[in-house]
């Protein structure tokens, strides 16, 4: 489990190679679907205001 080792992230490196341990970032998106954005929802109510404590 070094540098040798192919079923690594380590080993990948060191071979230059990709796969399922060390994944690539593609430039295109594939497949994914993009969610449409959504209204704005109402802002949260705050919560009233505390009272002053009597003397």
């Amino acid at each position: 489990m070094g540098k040798g080792d192919r079923r690594t992230a380590k080993g990948k490196r060191n071979i230059s190679s990709y796969g399922v341990s060390r994944p690539t970032e593609s430039k295109t998106v594939v497949g994914k679907a993009v969610a449409a954005p959504k209204a704005a929802a109402a802002p949260a109510k705050k919560a009233p205001a505390k009272k002053a404590a009597a003397k």
